[in-house]
């Protein structure tokens, strides 16, 4: 069994992501690990994954991409530069990590026993994690399921059909409409692309916001931007962080305040969140 892992990346070290702490978080499943960095003058991102391929030649491999910037529906580019790292996958299972997302050290065990299980299981095209999406800082969870995504394919089998889709949040098959074959697998994703300082995270999101307006929706969107904005539904996190983690988040240095106080009993959030459709449902009819 060959495992190749991939991601894209640009303006890592601009937008604060921990995109080497992603890689090394799964290299040890993987036979090699394709990266495609974006061209990019506004930092030293490329410069920084070469410095982690020169440390581990035999499995990292990385080339430069040109990506698109006017492909500005629905994120499209970011599935479109994901494919081009995909095609140059040779595993029998390609593992997709984006530059946010860290796979804790206790899930590789399991992780690579489900692969080995179902590499021949015609039933199973892709592997489907959970998901944790820090806020704020390394200590608090965003806990609402209809706002956040709690579920995504991130290991797919090597088959051409399989391909990137909309802003690369998931897959989809390119020769029919049917949705991936996946096995969900007990196994998270920790989720870091909200934890920033303050400033940094209003840079990420106003670089953002432009791959997925026109220039006339972008001007509107920045004039209400702000770093932080999905508070109500935060948790305080109770586990460990990732080895790999460890020492950006020993060097960080975060203000952020959770306004936890402010937030509705548990109880009365839960039950809020579980009625979320039927109460968007009335307000329209009224």
């Amino acid at each position: 069994m060959k495992v190749s892992g991939f991601t894209i990346i640009r303006n890592g070290v601009l937008y604060g992501y921990p995109f080497k702490e992603s890689i090394l978080s799964i290299l040890p499943l993987c036979d090699e690990f394709i990266v495609n960095t974006g061209i990019s003058e506004e930092d030293n991102t490329t410069e920084e994954i070469n410095k982690l391929a020169a440390l581990h030649p035999d499995k990292i491999k990385v080339f430069e991409s040109k990506w698109d910037d006017s492909l500005r529906e629905g994120g499209k580019m970011l599935s479109v530069e994901t494919n081009k790292s995909r095609k140059k996958c040779t595993g029998d299972w390609l593992f997709y990590l984006q530059g946010d997302e860290v796979i804790h050290e206790k899930y590789l065990d399991v992780i690579k026993k489900e692969m080995e299980l179902n590499l021949n299981n015609d039933k199973v095209d892709g592997l489907r994690f959970w998901y944790k999406h820090f806020y704020g800082s390394y200590e608090y969870l965003q806990d609402n399921y209809r706002k956040w995504y709690v579920k995504e394919i991130r290991i797919v089998k090597n088959h051409k059909s399989i391909v990137s889709e909309g802003d690369a949040l998931s897959f989809e098959y390119s020769d029919r409409p049917d949705k991936i074959k996946y096995k969900q697998i007990d196994a998270e994703v920790y989720h870091y692309g909200w934890v920033k300082p303050a400033e940094t995270m209003l840079l990420k999101r106003k670089g953002f916001e432009k791959l997925y307006s026109n220039d006339e929706e972008y001007k509107i969107i920045l004039s209400t931007l702000t770093s932080y904005k999905d508070f109500g539904d935060l948790i305080v996190f109770k586990g460990t962080h990732p080895k790999v983690m460890q020492e950006l988040i020993k060097n960080s240095q975060l203000d952020f305040d959770a306004m936890l106080e402010k937030q509705k009993p548990d109880w009365i959030r839960k039950i809020l969140i579980f009625l979320d459709p039927v109460l968007k449902r009335i307000k329209r009819n009224y």
